[in-house]
């Protein structure tokens, strides 16, 4: 076991479940009509889930669609919790999990990058001191004053990647997003994401990239059907990925 210091995310018997109500009231008459209906039905997403994140680490959580690698990830960020089990972590935190989130429509791209910046932790001052760096990376342009409604994905993406890696976070979380937007931002963000790599930073990733995963990481995690498959190194794991999923 190494010291409790170099490690910055540690998921001990982590077990997640939700209900799924099968006969859920899609109207108002029908709630009035079978109000005392309650046929729900409990999903297990992740079970004994065990493992530690280690300081400087960049991770992958790789898997089919609904293996519970996304629920793993917002655990880790405590936007949900356990049903069972400890996650811990230890460091200033980041994350990139659902596109727009946090985001105030109606609010210019400017003044969205004060709401973000604050929720992480930084102060009027030091967003004014990053302000022109963040918007410069985003490339938006002209566009940071008008409002985010009028923004397309790809314009969301940069905005909110831009905020989130300049917070001076110690551990870097990322869901699928990063596949958002072109190539030419898809490949800025990844050469950034690198730079914070080689700074030390701890990063966990969820993503079906398996080019980045191998570019990107020194450690892949496979969720299958709600446990850990495999750990290991990238090539290893996503090799005995896709031999199955194949």
């Amino acid at each position: 076991m190494q010291d409790k210091d170099t490690v910055k995310i540690k998921v001990k018997n982590v077990y997640k479940t939700f209900d799924v109500y099968l006969d859920k009231a899609n109207s108002l008459k029908e709630k009035l009509l079978f109000w005392n209906r309650n046929n729900k039905e409990t999903r297990e997403v992740l079970k004994n889930i065990n493992l530690e994140i280690q300081e400087g680490e960049a991770v992958a959580l790789i898997g089919v669609n609904g293996s519970g690698k996304s629920t793993l990830l917002k655990l880790m960020t405590k936007i949900i919790y356990p049903n069972k089990g400890q996650l811990e972590t230890y460091g200033k935190l980041t994350s990139l999990l659902e596109l727009g989130a946090g985001f105030h429509m109606d609010f210019s791209g400017r003044e969205n990058i004060y709401f973000n910046a604050s929720i992480f932790g930084l102060t009027k001052k030091e967003i004014d001191e990053r302000l022109e760096q963040i918007i410069e990376f985003s490339e938006l342009g002209e566009y940071i004053d008008n409002p985010v409604r009028t923004y397309s994905s790809g314009m969301f993406m940069r905005l909110a990647f831009s905020v989130a890696i300049n917070v001076d976070a110690e551990i870097l979380l990322v869901d699928e997003i990063l596949s958002v937007g072109d190539q030419h931002f898809q490949e800025k963000c990844l050469n950034k994401m690198k730079e914070l790599r080689s700074e030390g930073k701890t990063m966990v990733f969820v993503t079906h990239s398996l080019d980045s995963v191998k570019e990107l990481c020194n450690r892949a995690i496979w969720i299958h059907n709600g446990e850990i498959k495999i750990d290991g190194q990238p090539e290893e794991v996503i090799e005995e990925y896709l031999k199955e999923t194949r």
